[in-house]
């Protein structure tokens, strides 16, 4: 059997390397587990490397976000998901569950997990209810 492949929210990269984000221990704790398959697609890079250098939380240089960035490979368990699909045909599962703007990336995102049989982690609640009962098993909400 496989073990689940997860895919991280920009919120989960963010309070990952943010030592005084106020879910870093929850999400260290997470990813700290043994063989974990983690990976990252085009949005979540983007999206850290905007919040990482933008934010008063940031703090950092886009020379030193990308570094970070950088480094995931040297992770023997990361996994870069490439994003070959559509926005809507990724999200049509579930496009009736949508309701604004503010969740464009985030069906992306979900989307893409599901079409990969993999799950995506995240530090939002609402990713459960876009989800919905049939792809639930595709979201876990660190908390």
């Amino acid at each position: 059997m496989n073990a689940e492949r997860f895919l991280l929210d920009v919120n989960i990269l963010v309070a990952l390397f943010d030592p005084a984000h106020s879910h870093h221990r929850i999400v260290a704790r997470w990813f700290s587990s043994p063989s974990l398959q983690w990976g990252v697609c085009a949005f979540t890079e983007a999206g850290f490397l905007r919040i990482a250098t933008s934010t008063p939380a940031g703090r950092r240089t886009l020379g030193q976000a990308t570094s970070i960035v950088a480094s995931f490979s040297n992770d023997p368990n990361f996994t870069y998901w490439p994003i070959r699909t559509s926005w809507a045909s990724l999200v049509a599962p579930f496009a009736g569950r949508l309701y604004g703007h503010q969740q464009i990336t985030d069906a992306y995102l979900l989307g893409l997990a599901v079409k990969e049989g993999g799950v995506l982690v995240t530090l939002d609640k609402a990713m459960k209810h876009l989800a919905g009962p049939k792809y639930s098993k595709h979201v876990l909400v660190l908390e």
